[in-house]
């Protein structure tokens, strides 16, 4: 039986799977995706807004060509940690449940060829992320295949009309870029300005290019409808239709809470976070901890790799002593 099943293998997934091993236990990994699956499909050319050094798990330097790493070094380094710690990572293969108690657990899973596996663990440990889980619209016409919710790069929409619906910095990064690309860009925000909490060296060039008028934005305003070749805006002034090939809806994303309160978590309903032990990061069902942004519930603004990676400290500590 092993120690423990980690259910997602992004930097929070690796770290507990880290930390257990350190502590002799026996543990594996399982991704519904590649490893740091979030983290590949991030925009080609996303900068960190941080450095080098708080990304770091495991005791393993990162390094980076500039101040800050960029999404391939980030990958490459997670890789190498993975590797260097020979985690046994089980990657294409989701989890579709769990059942069991507290020292014995069944984890069932199938994997990309739609085969069955069932894994006997301690402890279950979900570590899930929720960048799969994006914030919908609820328009007509968000199921059109020209709406995208996760921004990749600006190459394939060169000449063509876009609107991005958003304020921070997904919306931000993804206006400019299309922009640069020769796209023509409609920004949609429902509140008056931009977050100021966007990237510091990217909320001055993106408020210029709509001074300038080279990006189109409509504040206060919100997508009412969506069709192929249109899209219809609430603005102060009144409801307008535009010409739109695509729509990029940078609107967030959310846990998958449908599947974590099937499985025993329970959320508190004022506060929307995960009833849990702060120091052992255990939930109220006995023996499945939560790492990364699931401890922040829906507060996902709360928690990211920086935080989020000594969480395995604490749950590996606890899965030892116990």
């Amino acid at each position: 039986m092993l120690d423990a099943v980690i259910v997602g293998a992004g930097p929070t997934g690796l770290a507990c799977g880290i930390e257990l091993k350190k502590r002799g236990l026996n543990a594996i990994l399982i991704e519904k995706g590649c490893l740091t699956n979030s983290l590949y499909h991030y925009p080609t050319n996303m900068v960190f807004f941080t450095t080098p050094e708080l990304l770091e798990i495991g005791d393993i330097p990162m390094t980076s060509l500039g101040e800050k790493p960029v999404r391939g070094e980030a990958l490459k380094y997670y890789r190498r940690v993975a590797d260097h710690y020979g985690l046994e990572v089980y990657q294409y293969e989701r989890v579709t449940g769990f059942e069991g108690e507290d020292g014995n657990f069944t984890v069932r899973t199938e994997d990309r060829y739609g085969t069955a596996h069932a894994y006997q663990a301690r402890k279950v440990i979900l570590a899930t992320g929720y960048y799969d889980r994006p914030n919908l619209l609820n328009i007509p016409g968000e199921s059109l295949p020209k709406v995208i919710h996760y921004y990749k790069e600006a190459h394939p929409y060169f000449n063509h009309d876009v609107v991005v619906v958003g304020g921070k910095n997904s919306a931000a990064i993804a206006a400019l870029e299309l922009h640069w690309a020769g796209a023509r860009v409609t920004l949609v925000h429902r509140k008056p300005q931009l977050s100021q909490r966007i990237k510091y060296w990217i909320l001055p060039n993106i408020e210029n290019r709509i001074k300038a008028g080279e990006v189109q934005a409509c504040f206060e305003s919100s997508l009412t409808r969506i069709e192929e070749t249109t899209v219809t805006i609430a603005t102060p002034e009144g409801e307008k239709t535009i010409r739109n090939d695509f729509v990029f809806a940078m609107t967030g994303y959310h846990p998958d809470t449908q599947f974590l309160t099937a499985h025993g978590i329970e959320f508190d309903r004022e506060t929307g976070r995960p009833r849990l032990n702060a120091e052992t990061l255990e939930s109220e069902r006995k023996g499945v901890y939560l790492a990364g942004v699931l401890v922040a519930g829906m507060h996902t603004n709360e928690i990211f790799i920086e935080n989020g990676r000594f969480h395995g400290v604490q749950i590996a500590a606890a899965i030892a002593a116990g």
